[in-house]
């Protein structure tokens, strides 16, 4: 006879799932990480993958541009002090590559 295991059905701590509870309750693990944030999926008490949302798996990918460094520094608790910004001009040599 055998003994079937109780399926944990309250919320995993902190994001993390079984491959096993992933699997039966992968609907619930793609809100969560909609809602909270990554979602990490365990393979036999180890970290194996982690669903994220597809906006932020997006963010990731894009390449960091100029633009993206100005914002990050704008938005600093430093972003109000102002410094001078120095420009060295110097001749260019030619370099045989």
């Amino acid at each position: 006879m055998s003994t079937k295991r109780p399926s944990s059905k309250k919320r995993p701590q902190s994001g993390r799932w079984s491959l096993q509870d992933a699997k039966t309750h992968l609907s619930q693990i793609v809100r969560e990480a909609q809602r909270t944030g990554p979602q990490r999926v365990t393979l036999h008490g180890k970290d194996a993958a982690v669903i994220i949302a597809a906006e932020e798996f997006d963010r990731l990918q894009r390449p960091v541009s100029g633009r993206d460094i100005v914002s990050v520094l704008a938005k600093s608790p430093l972003g109000d002090v102002e410094f001078e910004r120095l420009t060295i001009k110097s001749k260019v040599r030619d370099v045989e590559l």
